[in-house]
């Protein structure tokens, strides 16, 4: 039974403070004509999306305590890794240039590099995909993650997205949600002779992100939508930085396509979303401490943006990681 299957674990991880790839960053941007400047989402370029507040280690504590029995766990980074990170055969560092042809580097967005993770080799057919911000909470059940013929998915807690068009001043995930849906119902139209949304015709879409949670996924189903939608593929694959009019693949469309095509069933997750900018005082994060064990997931969202890395709210979010994750993972040092 698939539920029995090993699944593999896929973290995508960077150290925004090594001089070296800082160094990288700022040549990368100062390369960027006045388009390609204008086209960086909002906080597609500061500091937060980019800082190590060793989430990294802490999930990977969490993995150990909630899902013992994963597989493989692979680390995508850009010619780095962790230093407390340990040398096991139960753990890979995947670097970009293993999966991203040489003339589309560096790129420093991760809905670029996410829509590469498929093809890292020996990966198996079922997979979670996490930004390193991203925990479980409680004991692992999977079959409240995938289906038989398919995978679950939850809504974020965010307000609907409006149906207007493309916004510049949107967040990157909010113009996914609109692009995803526009290249969905364009296909339902082309393809409304076929029986391709048959058992959903009409698919009711809602303008609404996901929630930041584990992706579950689908080796198959990527490969297969790397032909399918190869124009959207190409399209994100083009950036430097996030860009507000690219698609986000992995955080978006698959989940879309997917419950488009009856091969994903929106689940209610209990979950907690952190937003560290909004962090005040120690007393915001007791209850946050105090229902670890009882969530499905958590992430802890680095929104200080430009602050500094010593910033008492990066500080405090540490020291509660340290509180719920005490003891070393196998994975370190």
């Amino acid at each position: 039974m698939y539920i029995h299957e090993k699944i593999d674990i896929v973290y995508l991880w960077v150290d925004g403070n090594d001089p070296v790839w800082r160094q990288k960053r700022g040549h990368a941007l100062g390369q960027l004509n006045a388009n390609n400047l204008n086209s960086i989402a909002k906080y597609g370029n500061v500091e937060g999306r980019f800082r190590d507040n060793d989430e990294l280690r802490y999930s990977l504590r969490a993995l150990e305590r909630y899902f013992p029995d994963c597989g493989h766990v692979y680390i995508v980074t850009d010619a780095q890794t962790p230093v407390w990170l340990n040398d096991s055969a139960q753990i890979s560092i995947i670097d970009h240039r293993d999966l991203i042809p040489v003339g589309k580097l560096p790129t420093f967005d991760s809905a670029n590099i996410e829509s590469y993770i498929h093809h890292i080799p020996d990966l198996t057919e079922r997979y979670f995909y996490f930004n390193d911000d991203v925990f479980f909470g409680s004991t692992v059940d999977l079959s409240h993650w995938f289906r038989p013929n398919g995978i679950c998915v939850g809504w974020s807690d965010d307000l609907a997205v409006s149906n207007l068009g493309l916004q510049p001043d949107a967040t990157a995930l909010e113009n996914a949600c609109r692009l995803s849906i526009q290249w969905l119902k364009m296909h339902e139209k082309s393809n409304q002779h076929s029986n391709q949304y048959s058992n959903f015709s009409p698919f009711k879409h809602t303008y609404r992100t996901f929630a930041h949670s584990p992706r579950p996924m689908l080796k198959s189903m990527l490969f297969a939508l790397e032909t399918e939608a190869g124009d959207l593929f190409e399209s994100v694959r083009s950036t430097v930085f996030r860009a507000w009019d690219k698609p986000t693949i992995v955080s978006d469309f698959v989940m879309r396509w997917a419950l488009g095509n009856g091969q994903a069933t929106v689940r209610d997750y209990s979950h907690i979303y952190l937003s560290t900018g909004d962090i005040k005082n120690n007393t915001d994060l007791e209850s946050f401490i105090a229902a670890n064990g009882q969530l499905d997931f958590f992430c802890i969202n680095d929104t200080t943006d430009d602050a500094d890395n010593l910033d008492p709210r990066l500080v405090m979010v540490q020291e509660a990681l340290k509180t719920m994750f005490p003891k070393a993972s196998r994975y370190e040092k």
